[in-house]
């Protein structure tokens, strides 16, 4: 389970690989708060609750991405560990905890404003594992 950032000259794709479709969203969240802020910094004093839907697993994962930004750039709160389960019924639903604690700028040491996912570039990969990848526009 691991994700890595691939070349590019203006925006971030991040490409993640996990055993399951559960972790590989959980690395794609924890890869957007890492983009954004120092999480290793992060304490898990407080927790948040996050439910998204999406009609098919590309708009669950745009969803689920655009989310993580709200929470952290707009709400202003730095996640450092998630846990999710993922459902579906007539749509794809993510159910999460976020546990971390409010951003302080001087803490959690600031690194990019991310402005949203794309769909361009977006793929997920389901064989022996997960494979997903996505662009960032920062």
């Amino acid at each position: 389970m691991s994700y890595r950032i691939l070349e590019h000259a203006t925006d971030a794709v991040i490409e993640v690989t996990a055993d399951n479709l559960e972790n590989a969203f959980k690395i794609a969240g924890i890869s957007v708060i890492e983009t954004i802020l120092d999480i290793t910094k992060v304490t898990e004093n407080d927790k948040k609750i996050l439910h998204v839907k999406g009609k098919d697993l590309k708009y669950l994962l745009y969803n689920w991405l655009e989310e993580i930004i709200i929470l952290t750039i707009t709400d202003g709160f730095a996640g450092k560990r998630i846990i999710l389960t993922i459902s579906k019924d007539e749509e794809y639903n993510i159910d999460a905890e976020i546990f971390g604690e409010t951003i302080d700028l001087k803490k959690h040491e600031f690194k990019v404003e991310i402005k949203s996912p794309t769909f361009h570039e977006m793929r997920i990969e389901q064989k022996d594992h997960v494979i997903m990848r996505y662009l960032l526009d920062l």
